[in-house]
């Protein structure tokens, strides 16, 4: 399933996003106030106000989660 393809409910205005205006879709934009030639991401934004976002690197699905005391972890 994870042959590179990420979920319809994964991809930003996927199902999971139906009926949104675009004032209620989460900003996924790579913000430029960061270090500049380096992709910026929110992760608030990539988890869509959740706690837990795919990502697939390779073919390969990480789960990327937001704790408790608000630490990042990424795991295979």
């Amino acid at each position: 399933m994870w042959a590179g393809a990420v979920p319809a409910h994964a991809r930003p205005g996927g199902p999971a996003m139906d009926g949104m205006n675009d004032d209620d879709r989460p900003d996924i934009t790579p913000a430029r106030d960061a270090t500049e030639g380096m992709p910026t991401y929110d992760a608030r934004a990539l988890t869509g106000g959740g706690a837990l976002a795919g990502i697939v690197l390779d073919g390969q699905l990480y789960m990327l989660r937001i704790t408790k005391a608000g630490k990042l972890i990424l795991t295979k």
